[in-house]
């Protein structure tokens, strides 16, 4: 069996008037993610840590922000064809660790429903993903809600 390891990270600015997605839901707050797509900051850095684990280079590689096909794409279609690209190439995903960096609004309440929404794209079981929180404590752009960011980390097998 051979195993790989990717790291991603992604982050976005923040603005007042538009939705916020993270892990695959909408999650009601008076400020969103700026983006080329719909800015989902967590499936962005997933997508980042399984193209580097399979070594198929970044999500801006294969999903241009330059490209007006992707404009305003829901993240779980890139998402789903990165997983179509990993396995293209032998590979499963074994499990999946991230990070989400935000003050406000809480995201606790909505961690079982993006892991629910991610292990169904990435066909594990829930228990295969991992969604932790935290904020900035009011320091810098991150604490003062101007900006988001995710960081994930993930485990490919190939049998």
């Amino acid at each position: 069996m051979k195993l790989r390891i990717g790291y991603g990270i992604d982050l976005h600015r923040l603005e007042k008037g538009l939705p916020l997605f993270i892990g695959g839901i909408q999650i009601e707050s008076e400020i969103g993610a700026v983006g080329h797509s719909d800015a989902d900051v967590l499936l962005h850095a997933i997508c980042d840590a399984l193209l580097g684990a399979a070594n198929l280079r970044d999500i801006g590689y294969h999903f241009s922000d330059t490209d007006p096909k992707f404009k305003g794409i829901d993240s779980k279609i890139l998402l789903t064809e990165v997983v179509k690209l990993i396995q293209e190439k032998g590979y499963s995903v074994n499990n999946i660790d991230s990070t989400v960096i935000l003050e406000y609004p809480k995201l606790n309440p909505h961690i079982l429903k993006m892991q629910k929404e991610i292990a169904t794209i990435l066909q594990v079981e829930e228990d295969a993903v991992s969604i932790k929180a935290t904020t900035h404590e009011k320091v810098d752009s991150f604490g003062r809600s101007e900006a988001i960011k995710a960081y994930a980390t993930c485990l490919l097998i190939n049998k």
